[in-house]
């Protein structure tokens, strides 16, 4: 069963759904939360895990990110990295205030962009019990340096001089200039390569297989502010609390989940999806599948049921 809800986020009115297992028996349960990518709202993919996480006996928490989908924030989806981790700890404080969570067994679960900024939320916020990622992504990262690494220091210098002109145009009141991470377009889609995320993304948020009218599938980004975040700059820190991140072997963004393992301190597990791309782990039920049988083996283990 699932209950719309809503909270506060630095004043901010954000909206979620709570799912509860449909043979709750009105004892404290371990609860979840559950971010949504970048670009997505809460009934995409986090509600696919939300929903199989209940499955399996977990409360879990979806929200959309605020100034997005169905939450407060002007201007519209604007992506704010430290709003958004802020938005994770405002979600536990919410679930730590319910008659029915239980506040000592409460984890979190960041799908990509979300991956980063949970793993930045629960370096200093030790209420979160047990921390997992799905095919986790550095969005300052992606951003700047483009996904694989491909772009050099000149695009870093543009976009922070483009930075401050878009500020200056906003001030004049010409309204801000929106950013598209998913090419609008099957034709701009089949330019990236085959299996990138930018290419499956196109197919998953821009047709009906994961198309949600909520869903902008545009962004408001401030590069000045994007590019000072860093993900997964302390990820030792998350220790002693346990950690899981999970992404598919095909994943184009793989490198983002193997170097933030690398930096984690103990415990600490990496579990590869096998054959998945980064865009497969949202909704495919040949990947969804395993990855949602790791996520209750961990969450039980850590959290208990």
């Amino acid at each position: 069963m699932k209950t719309q809800v809503t909270f506060l986020s630095k004043g901010l009115k954000i909206a979620g759904i709570l799912y509860l297992p449909d043979t709750y028996s009105g004892r404290r349960l371990p609860a979840v939360v559950v971010g949504h990518p970048a670009s997505g709202v809460k009934e995409q993919t986090a509600s696919v895990y939300a929903d199989r996480l209940t499955r399996e006996g977990f409360a879990a928490l979806v929200f959309d990110a605020a100034h997005q989908g169905e939450s407060e924030g002007e201007p519209r989806n604007l992506e704010d990295p430290f709003q958004r981790a802020e938005d994770f700890r405002a979600a536990v404080s919410y679930l730590a205030s319910r008659s029915d969570i239980d506040p000592e067994r409460i984890g979190a679960l960041g799908i990509c962009a979300s991956g980063g900024y949970l793993s930045f939320a629960a370096q200093t916020d030790r209420r979160m019990k047990a921390v997992a990622t799905i095919s986790a992504f550095d969005m300052a990262g992606g951003l700047i340096d483009g996904v694989g690494r491909v772009q050099g220091p000149e695009i870093r210098d543009f976009l922070l001089n483009q930075a401050g002109a878009l500020r200056n145009a906003e001030a004049r009141g010409e309204g801000p200039v929106n950013f598209q991470p998913v090419p609008p377009t099957a034709d701009e889609a089949a330019a990236f390569p085959d299996r990138s995320m930018y290419r499956e993304g196109h197919e998953y948020y821009r047709t009906p297989r994961g198309n949600h009218p909520r869903a902008a599938n545009w962004l408001l980004m401030r590069a000045d502010v994007m590019a000072q975040f860093n993900a997964f700059a302390h990820q030792d820190w998350v220790s002693p609390r346990p950690l899981l991140m999970i992404a598919g072997t095909d994943a184009d963004t793989r490198y983002f989940t193997e170097e933030a393992i690398a930096q984690a301190a103990e415990p600490k597990e990496l579990f590869w999806v096998e054959g998945a791309s980064h865009i497969d782990l949202y909704d495919k039920d040949e990947f969804v599948t395993p990855a949602v049988a790791k996520l209750a083996e961990f969450f039980g283990k850590h959290l208990g049921l």
